[in-house]
């Protein structure tokens, strides 16, 4: 239930919750071609677009992280780059609808101009528009500033979703951040920035974000995220929920819905990646099920069938 204050659990005291509860298996790898041998993760769930289902996917060679978002069709049992679709040079992407509009976004890098080769800096990106072929950019948000994410509120507000804090805008210290404006103009790198955040969510040497954020039948706002820890050697980040009321913005705890071990062993980007996933969507489905869309370790996509995690929050 939501309490009104919360205190943070560390990663392993959610791991220990989550491994006493029921486990998870039957975990799918997404199969992806026509991508030049390149490696396709951290992907969207799919999604209606033009009278076809879709899926957004970060595609990148396996020694860089200069990547290009693409737009898959499925063909059989492959997903292969929609022909007639954009690619965006972004990573992470994700979509939502606000109003009937499609919004795309995904994460920008920066380079230092005389050392291309090197990432100084990061911007998350939006795009709006009636569908795929149509998205022109209309908002970026605050620098070094990732996981970034609008939605539709029940009132017809628009909800923002950020994430500030943490060394260089990433990892120990990183937290979620929540406020609401009128309309889509009216959000501004500004405003993100400004957002009062969550208290007590995570761990100061832990960190997490929002990936996907969903409007519940009672109004609250159900969040799919990520949480991350790193002992020095290797990262761990894990699938979370929770939910909070835009209104008073007192949010619920966290758990732990999926991790590494719930889905088959595969590759990975390098060796301390090995222990990822990366939240990407949840479909909803009828008898209380859902199907949760991931990234893993940096170098592969996944779908696994899970009880719906939202379930629980309708019901306050």
């Amino acid at each position: 239930m939501i309490r009104q204050q919360i205190e943070y659990q560390t990663c392993a005291e959610l791991v220990e919750e989550f491994v006493g509860s029921d486990r998870l298996n039957g975990g799918q790898r997404i199969l992806f071609e026509g991508v030049d041998g390149k490696d396709v993760y951290n992907i969207t769930s799919p999604f209606m677009d033009r009278g076809s289902l879709i899926i957004a996917g970060r595609v990148e060679g396996r020694t860089t992280e200069r990547s290009d978002v693409l737009f898959f069709r499925q063909q059989g049992d492959v997903w292969t780059p929609h022909p007639d679709y954009p690619t965006f040079e972004l990573q992470d992407p994700f979509v939502t609808r606000i109003k009937g509009e499609l919004i795309f976004g995904g994460v920008a890098v920066i380079s230092d101009p005389l050392h291309p080769e090197n990432i100084v800096s990061w911007v998350t990106s939006f795009y709006r528009g009636q569908d795929v072929r149509s998205l022109q950019p209309f908002l970026t948000g605050p620098d070094r500033m990732k996981d970034v994410r609008l939605l539709e509120l029940a009132n017809g507000e628009i909800g923002v979703l950020s994430r500030p804090g943490g060394l260089l805008g990433g990892g120990p210290g990183s937290v979620i951040g929540f406020t609401k404006v009128s309309t889509l103009e009216d959000v501004t790198a500004d405003i993100i920035a400004r957002a009062p955040t969550f208290n007590n969510q995570f761990s100061p040497l832990e960190w997490g974000g929002a990936n996907e954020p969903h409007l519940l039948a009672n109004g609250y706002v159900g969040v799919l995220g990520h949480i991350a820890e790193f002992d020095g050697v290797n990262r761990r980040y894990r699938a979370i929920t929770f939910a909070f009321h835009p209104e008073t913005s007192i949010a619920s705890p966290m758990k732990i819905i999926a991790m590494r071990q719930n889905f088959p062993a595969g590759a990975a980007k390098r060796m301390d990646l090995k222990d990822i996933i990366f939240s990407g969507g949840i479909v909803r489905k009828a008898g209380g099920l859902a199907d949760l869309y991931v990234g893993a370790s940096d170098a592969e996509a996944y779908r696994i069938e899970i009880k719906d995690p939202f379930l629980e929050y309708e019901s306050y």
